[in-house]
C-alpha cells in the first residue's frame, strides 16, 4: 500500500500538471478504505469507482466520518442495468459509463422513481479493443439528430467518455483522443441548445497529458496515484 506521503505527493505532481479548468478524478477501484482517506486528506475530493458493490461497501463505511462528507463519487465501469437502482441509492455525483440507450432510458425511469436528476456522460467507442463498450461516433451522433435527449426527464447528459486504445502507439492514442472530442464538438454543434454539455472525460495514468493536450477537461488516474491494485 502506498504511504500517506507518496499519495500526497503524487496527487500534488500531477495537479501541478494539469491546466485551469481539467478535473481530476482519482481512480480508487481496487484500492482501500485508507488510500481514499489519504487522497482526502491531501485535498482530493472527486474518486472514480468500477463496481457497485465495492462502491457502496466504501460510501457506507466512511459515512460516519466527517472529513469525506464533501467527497463525490464518479462511476466509471460498465454498468448492468439491474445494478442500477441500487447504484442511485448511493448518489453519485456523475455515471460516465452510459453505453447503450436502453442503459440511458433505465437510469432516467430510476431516477424519476427516486425524485432526481441523474448526471451522465455518454461514452464513444473509439479503441480498437472490441472488448471496450459505447457508442460508436455515427451512434452517438444519430442520437443527437434525433434529438433522442428530449425525451430523457431526469437524466441530465453532460458530455462524453471514452478510452483510446490499448497501445503503445502514440499516434494511434492520438487519433483516438481526437475522435472523442471531434464527437463532442460535433454533438455541441448539432444541439447547440444543450445546456451543461461542457464534459470531455478521457485519459488515464499513462496517456492523461496527451488527452488534456487533445481536448479532455476531465481525466481518470489511478495507478500514478495510488499504485498496483491492491485486490
Amino acid at each position: 500500500m502506498s504511504s500517506v506521503s507518496d499519495i500526497s505527493s503524487r496527487i500534488a505532481a500531477i495537479r501541478s500538471t494539469l491546466p485551469q479548468g481539467v478535473e481530476l478524478v482519482a481512480v480508487s477501484k481496487f484500492h482501500p478504505l485508507e488510500s481514499i482517506l489519504e487522497a482526502a486528506a491531501s485535498g482530493q475530493r472527486l474518486f472514480g469507482e468500477s463496481r457497485v458493490q465495492e462502491l457502496e461497501r466504501k460510501v457506507a463505511s466512511m459515512a460516519a466520518s466527517e472529513s469525506t462528507e464533501e467527497l463525490r463519487w464518479h462511476f466509471i465501469g460498465h454498468l448492468q442495468t439491474n445494478k442500477v437502482r441500487q447504484l442511485l441509492r448511493l448518489h453519485p455525483a456523475m455515471i460516465e459509463s452510459v453505453d447503450s440507450l436502453r442503459l440511458l432510458h433505465i437510469i432516467d425511469r430510476e431516477a424519476l422513481a427516486a425524485g432526481i436528476v441523474q448526471p451522465v456522460l455518454m461514452q464513444v467507442h473509439v479503441a480498437r479493443e472490441e472488448t471496450k463498450t459505447g457508442f460508436s461516433p455515427d451512434e452517438l451522433l444519430a442520437f443527437f439528430r434525433s434529438r433522442g435527449f428530449e425525451e430523457l426527464r431526469a437524466t441530465h447528459i453532460c458530455g462524453v467518455m471514452g478510452m483510446a486504445s490499448n497501445t503503445d502507439d502514440e499516434a494511434r492514442v492520438e487519433a483516438d483522443f481526437r475522435a472523442i472530442r471531434s464527437c463532442f464538438d460535433e454533438i455541441l454543434r448539432i444541439a447547440p441548445d444543450l445546456r451543461g454539455f461542457s464534459t470531455v472525460s478521457m485519459g488515464m495514468s499513462g496517456d492523461y497529458p496527451l488527452a488534456i493536450d487533445c481536448g479532455a477537461n476531465l481525466v481518470r488516474v489511478g495507478t500514478a496515484i495510488f499504485g498496483d491494485r491492491q485486490y
